[in-house]
């Protein structure tokens, strides 16, 4: 009796070992999500897509962070540590090239998907004497946060206008809650602010009594960036619907949003971050109606000046797309 019971027990043992090994063999990963300020769309989703991580993916824990924009985040990405980022497609291809803010730190970024498009806004209110970007010359422009990809592309923008940023204007750089609270109190006459559609902090601004906003179109300038740039941005429109008092659709520069991460990513990470994203599209919908534009026909090589995670890449080849 004995032996039977030692070796039932042993075998009890076994079935436990077994059933625990799936359970000990999965990743266990704490993960950082690096957003942006509070006032613009990269920190509710990436608050949305923590949550949802944290819950769907076993052994993966996942926290969004408020950051400066998309510099400071590829710089984290860079750190090596568990990471994944939102970010404009032209700073991560400064990152990944090592240019412009990241001169000789070049970052070993990957694609995990396509995000939704980044319009730029360029903001004033009436009785600022703002009504084109050459009355920006003289004026006090907030052109972004010190480690934001609006500041980089505002850079561009103003170049392409053909004003410089250091002489023909006096500059802030401010966030786009900073910036809205800085024009409300007439401190800056106009910013410049490049998110997804609505940005909370601008229709705060829109919706101030006794103001009116007024969006300066500048798409016109697109051809001369994508000449020195590469072509990374489209001309598109603001709908005159987005914000109240706009009076017509504004004409303006957009550029692709990607998420990203380091390269030493695992592939099963990345895997199970790009399925869990298009799984609970409904649920960061719910979060941000920016989530309705993450599509699998999006995700395209020539979308990103970055190359695809191989994990990402295995999850879009089962969807049918092919990115090589």
């Amino acid at each position: 009796m004995r032996t039977f019971a030692l070796a039932r027990a042993f075998t009890s043992l076994l079935a436990l070992g077994l059933a625990a090994a799936p359970l000990a063999a999965q990743e266990k990963i704490n993960l950082s999500i690096a957003t942006g300020g509070t006032g613009g769309v990269y920190y509710p989703l990436g608050g949305g897509l923590a949550n949802i991580l944290s819950k769907v993916v076993p052994g993966m824990q996942a926290t969004a962070e408020v950051t400066g924009g998309s510099v400071d985040n590829l710089k984290l990405i860079g750190t090596g540590k568990p990471y994944i980022a939102f970010s404009m497609a032209d700073a991560g291809q400064d990152a990944f090239r090592g240019e412009d803010k990241f001169k000789g730190a070049k970052v070993p970024l990957r694609t995990l998907m396509v995000a939704y498009p980044n319009r730029m806004h360029v903001v004033s209110v009436e009785g600022m004497g703002v009504n084109s970007m050459k009355d920006l010359k003289g004026k006090r422009v907030s052109t972004g946060s010190p480690g934001s990809a609006t500041e980089v592309m505002a850079f561009r923008i103003i170049e392409a206008a053909g004003l410089d940023k250091d002489k023909d204007m006096k500059r802030e750089r401010l966030g786009v809650a900073e910036s809205v609270n800085a024009i409300k109190d007439k401190k800056i006459d106009a910013f410049f602010w490049v998110g997804g559609l609505p940005t909370a902090a601008v229709t705060d601004l829109a919706a101030t009594p006794g103001v009116k906003i007024k969006m300066i179109d500048h798409a016109d300038v697109v051809a001369a960036m994508n000449k020195k740039y590469g072509d990374l941005y489209i001309q598109d429109v603001i709908p005159k619907a987005t914000y109240s008092g706009m009076t017509a659709d504004n004409k303006q520069a957009t550029v692709w949003n990607i998420i990203v991460s380091n390269e030493n990513l695992s592939n099963e990470a990345a895997y199970n971050i790009v399925k869990t994203i298009f799984d609970k599209r409904d649920d960061l919908i719910a979060v941000h109606k920016e989530a309705m534009n993450f599509k699998l026909e999006s995700q395209k090589a020539a979308a990103s000046p970055i190359p695809f995670h191989p994990g990402a890449i295995k999850y879009y080849t089962e969807k049918g797309i092919k990115l090589n």
